[in-house]
């Protein structure tokens, strides 16, 4: 398998993960990854990049099936409101394109809020920076890496909510 930027990083850090390669699959959404990968899609997170006033930006992860409440979220930063980011601005403010965008190794460090649901699980699945790959560690283990928050951030797939 090839190794990516982000399981370098995990590497260099000493960090235990578990590296998935789901490129042959044709996996394009979250619900889809975590069926290819055989996974509970509680368990496989995306990365959100959010934009507050004064290009104040913050990532976000949350289980793929999941949305992000742009209401919570901005409570949980303590701004008054958040927008998504454009998805041309994502691989120039972050390094990565969307589809394999990484809370690990973005051009510089965000403040970042994990949906408090992975406080109860044993392990997590996220982008490991590419599209087709995903690594898998624990919340413990990835606080040697990065540093965040847990919080309250999301509704449940489907679920009415106003922005």
């Amino acid at each position: 398998m090839e190794k990516t930027n982000v399981m370098r990083l995990l590497d260099q850090k000493k960090i235990p993960y578990t590296a998935h390669d789901y490129s042959g699959t044709g996996a394009i959404g979250g619900t889809e990854v975590a069926a290819a990968l055989g996974e509970d899609p509680d368990r496989v997170f995306k990365t959100l990049v959010t934009e507050a006033a004064g290009r104040k930006y913050y990532v976000f992860m949350i289980p793929v099936e999941r949305e992000l409440n742009l209401k919570k979220a901005a409570k949980a930063v303590g701004e008054k409101k958040l927008e998504m980011l454009k998805a041309k601005e994502l691989l120039p403010l972050t390094g990565y394109v969307h589809g394999g965008c990484s809370p690990i190794g973005m051009k510089k460090a965000f403040p970042t809020v994990i949906d408090e649901s992975a406080e109860g699980l044993e392990s997590l699945c996220f982008s490991a920076g590419k599209i087709g790959y995903q690594v898998e560690t624990t919340l413990k283990d990835l606080e040697r890496i990065l540093r965040f928050t847990c919080a309250d951030v999301t509704d449940q797939k489907g679920a009415d909510y106003e922005v």
